[in-house]
């Protein structure tokens, strides 16, 4: 894992990035890193099995934006999710809402479910339980100390980058990567065709990696936005909000 910290990480000043920040996604061996320099280029990629092994190999980043659910409620649904699901629609699917900590503590997906419907009067997917090692393994990283951890969802940021209109198409899709590469490239974040052991994660994972890459930029420059504005915190002060 990361250096500890014992409160919130503050970014550097407005206008300042002194240090490199990193955008991180979910894949299927694990996580995928982007990282861009002190200028918002890109100066990497990397992958590793655990967050805390792929925290612990960027020491010197500022920020490090995952796109993975940081926070969660004791009780009630999450408001970054409801805003989030605004933001990108009518792709609404593209977000999904996080119910209350303990779903999520729960033992397997049946009884997760179970929880979820007492709690919050409503099911739980199989494919939002399917995140749950991850996101257990994300909020361990935060709420362990490393506070340069913030939330991001790259639909979000993408749509941000889109000037407020959400990608059409399916990350998926050719049509979809070649845009979300090109909103890339119009911030200055090339990303090359060859990116090594990384470049055998699948490509959307990737595109996600670098779109959280950029909201960390902007977080550590002060210029980023969060949903909602305040952010919810939890119940030990930690911000629940999802950040572009």
């Amino acid at each position: 894992m990361g250096s500890r910290r014992d409160t919130f990480h503050t970014p550097p000043a407005p206008g300042c990035a002194e240090s490199p920040v990193v955008g991180v996604d979910a894949c299927r061996t694990g996580w995928v890193a982007v990282t861009l320099d002190e200028e918002g280029r890109f100066a990497g990629a990397d992958t590793a099995e655990a967050l805390g092994e792929l925290l612990g190999r960027v020491p010197d980043a500022a920020v490090v934006a995952v796109d993975m659910p940081l926070g969660l409620l004791e009780q009630g649904w999450r408001e970054a999710d409801a805003l989030a699901t605004a933001m990108v629609a009518p792709h609404r699917s593209r977000v999904f809402s996080v119910p209350p900590r303990e779903v999520w503590e729960a033992d397997g997906y049946d009884a997760a479910n179970e929880v979820c419907r007492r709690v919050v009067e409503k099911g739980l997917s199989r494919q939002s339980w399917g995140l749950a090692a991850k996101l257990r393994e994300a909020n361990a990283c935060r709420d362990g100390g490393d506070h340069r951890l913030y939330e991001v969802h790259p639909e979000v940021s993408f749509a941000a980058l889109g000037e407020g209109r959400p990608v059409p198409w399916s990350k998926k899709s050719w049509n979809g990567q070649a845009v979300r590469r090109r909103l890339l490239e119009d911030q200055g974040i090339v990303l090359p065709d060859d990116l090594g052991p990384a470049g055998r994660v699948p490509p959307d994972d990737v595109l996600d990696a670098a779109a959280a890459a950029w909201s960390a930029r902007r977080i550590a420059l002060r210029a980023a936005r969060s949903l909602p504005d305040p952010p919810q915190t939890t119940e030990t002060g930690l911000p629940v909000a999802i950040w572009y």
